[in-house]
């Protein structure tokens, strides 16, 4: 049988995740003119696209190398897998927080300058262990500056700790609140997450808003001996102002899985080489998640987990149009006349807006042909028509 759709793998994906796709389905890295593709950290802002290209899907939730804007243009639908690595990454959260107090990862390097000391050594330990003394991290504050899927687990993690736990969070969906635990105090403002937190982890995606979020003036307003942790992106902090307040003892640590030339030259940096996503466990939930909002999309035109068009699904009921169209007024009307002009009766339809785009599913009955298709993608304001039958 020839394969009805081709998936381009950019980077190795987990063989989960590739093992979802059925015998009408043709997925590796050398696939050429891809109906879709897949992809993990491999950038792709230099690729010109073909026109078959449907869909890119990021297994993983970070989406900075993918020309978002370029694929909406184009009518290349985006996903991400939000959630899909949360619980690893709320792990390593932990792990840096107890890093971080307890100064434990100084304490490990000292101890191997005792090789060598023979029988001195427990002496040695026992005289020098002074020096990497640390506070536990039961009973104090963190704060969470944003309560996605991993900032509600981290919170959970926290309290289970023995943590008081401060949220901020301006963008809660109600899905989230209600998995969120109800002794998270819900901070109204960034400054009442600096003014109370020992601790502050930042969980947010990486935007013109939070571009150097954490820098000299919002260090200021932050508690003296302050702990810090980002493992969200790396821009979120401006690394020269986070080592100075470092080198002043304003902030105790830094703890982040960015490294970059001026925090490494920082004293008490905790810096991991991008670990949050790297389990095996994150890697399968992530393919497997991608696959599947790749395979939901190609078979039945419904969009889950989309970075740059709305959230549209629903049932199929015979041959569907998927309309991706900018949002401009009086746009369905159009397409129904169209669909009226040529005998073509709307049986269900679903549509949705995001920013300047939208996307619209029709279930129809009668005879799609190539005309009207054709009359629809005509439209001045519609950006690709796909028939699924």
């Amino acid at each position: 049988m020839i394969a009805m759709y081709h998936i381009q793998c950019l980077n190795k994906i987990s063989e989960v995740g590739t093992s979802c796709f059925g015998p009408d389905y043709v997925c590796g890295t050398d696939v050429q003119n891809p109906d879709a593709i897949l992809v993990r950290s491999a950038s792709m802002h230099d690729m010109t696209f073909d026109p078959e290209l449907l869909a890119i899907a990021r297994a993983g939730a970070g989406v900075n190398n993918i020309p978002l804007d370029k694929c909406s243009e184009q009518g290349i639908v985006v996903f991400n897998t939000p959630g899909a690595n949360a619980n690893a990454v709320k792990e390593l959260v932990v792990a840096a927080m107890l890093l971080s107090s307890r100064r434990i990862v100084d304490g490990i390097e000292w101890t191997k300058t005792l090789k060598g000391k023979g029988d001195q050594i427990g002496k040695l330990v026992e005289k020098g262990k002074g020096d990497f003394v640390g506070p536990e991290i039961s009973g104090k504050t963190l704060g969470i500056v944003g309560l996605g899927a991993i900032g509600v687990l981290v919170s959970a993690a926290a309290i289970s700790l023995g943590m008081e736990v401060y949220g901020y969070d301006p963008f809660l969906s109600v899905d989230t609140a209600l998995r969120l635990s109800s002794s998270v105090h819900h901070a109204k403002t960034l400054d009442e997450i600096y003014a109370k937190c020992d601790y502050i982890t930042v969980h947010v995606p990486l935007t013109p808003d939070t571009r150097e979020m954490i820098n000299a003036s919002s260090i200021a307003k932050m508690k003296d001996g302050v702990r810090l942790l980002n493992f969200a992106r790396g821009d979120l902090v401006n690394s020269a102002d986070v080592a100075a307040a470092l080198e002043s003892g304003k902030v105790a640590a830094y703890a982040t899985d960015f490294a970059d030339e001026t925090i490494l030259g920082a004293k008490n940096v905790i810096a991991m080489p991008h670990l949050g996503a790297s389990t095996p466990e994150s890697e399968d939930n992530c393919a497997r998640m991608a696959a599947l909002e790749l395979i939901e999309y190609l078979e039945n035109g419904n969009i889950r987990n989309s970075v740059n068009l709305p959230a549209v699904s629903m049932p199929r009921e015979g041959s569907r149009i998927c309309i991706i169209h900018r949002n401009v007024p009086n746009t369905i009307s159009s397409f129904s006349g169209v669909l009226a002009q040529c005998g073509i009766n709307i049986e269900n339809m679903a549509s949705k807006s995001r920013k300047e785009f939208a996307y619209t599913i029709l279930d129809v009955t009668g005879d799609v042909s190539a005309n009207a298709a054709d009359s629809i993608a005509a439209l001045e304001e519609v950006v690709r028509v796909r028939v699924i039958k």
